[in-house]
């Protein structure tokens, strides 16, 4: 008697890892370049900069383009309201995002999932889709070149994602611990705020982190909303700075290199946050 012979199981699809480093080497050209570009830009004359854009200098190094960017006091203007836009975003967006999130994930209502829903989809829309809307609304508001025009979208905008993040990690709380801090005479707000909130500073922290890369670095609203020049961020007030210098494309760089130092610096320091929030809740349940 014969037996049919045995299908080997196919093999999943594998890719090898010189294809592996060599697409990484790819990727990490692509998002270096213009970071590479702007610093040989900087610390070079205009002249050198445009006849050899992504050439290393052959001359003196040109220090004074960021002594000129520190000293001015436009760039500290800028800096100024960089700050305050990136502190009321994040603020806000944690704070909100934090009571919707446990509305979403410890308070039984009807609808809940529905709601749930619907505020997910903000995920599918950027805000530059709705800058149309956006900008009516601002203005009919009364909120043209006012911080609160910036802030109000961004933290609407934001919550979404926000929401999202926090509630899979308030679901993973254990049911026992509500029902005994209830039990020991806490109410609701008293569980959200000492027991829920101090568990989840893991993914509060990973909110925080993402709402202030993303309102530092923000572009688009303020060109749209503030006229006033005292009133632009660091990203509009570059146009400010090049204006100033006419074509003097070196001063501009070292402009674009003090500005990203900032968003750099931060995300070094928090990346562990980050990760940390996205994936507590998948690795505590």
């Amino acid at each position: 008697m014969t037996y049919p012979a045995r299908r080997r199981p196919e093999k999943p699809f594998q890719v090898s890892v010189p294809v592996k480093v060599g697409i990484l080497i790819v990727v990490c050209l692509m998002i270096m370049g213009p970071v590479a570009t702007a610093i040989l830009g900087s610390i070079r004359t205009t002249g050198e900069f445009l006849a050899r854009p992504f050439d290393i200098p052959r001359g003196e190094i040109q220090i004074q383009h960021y002594t000129d960017v520190l000293t001015s006091g436009s760039f500290w203007n800028s800096f100024k309201n960089s700050l305050v836009i990136t502190l009321g975003v994040t603020f806000f967006n944690v704070a909100l995002a934090s009571l919707l999130a446990f509305a979403f994930s410890r308070v039984q209502f009807r609808g809940r999932g529905l709601l749930f829903n619907i505020l997910s989809l903000g995920l599918l829309f950027p805000l530059v889709i709705a800058i149309l809307p956006i900008f009516i609304q601002v203005r009919q508001l009364g909120l043209i070149n006012s911080m609160w025009g910036i802030i109000l979208p961004m933290v609407a905008f934001g919550l979404p994602g926000s929401v999202v993040i926090l509630r899979g990690f308030f679901m993973t709380v254990p049911n026992e611990l509500e029902d005994a801090s209830y039990i020991d005479g806490c109410t609701t707000w008293g569980f959200f705020w000492y027991v829920l909130l101090p568990l989840a500073r893991p993914a509060l922290a990973s909110v925080a982190v993402l709402q202030v890369i993303g309102a530092w670095n923000e572009y688009f609203l303020p060109l749209i909303v503030l006229t006033d020049p005292e009133l632009w961020p660091l990203p509009l007030g570059i146009m400010q700075y090049q204006g100033q210098f006419g074509t003097d494309w070196a001063r501009v760089m070292a402009y674009v290199v003090v500005l990203m130092v900032p968003a750099v610096v931060f995300y070094l320091f928090t990346e562990r946050y980050i990760v940390t929030g996205l994936t507590g809740g998948e690795l505590k349940g």
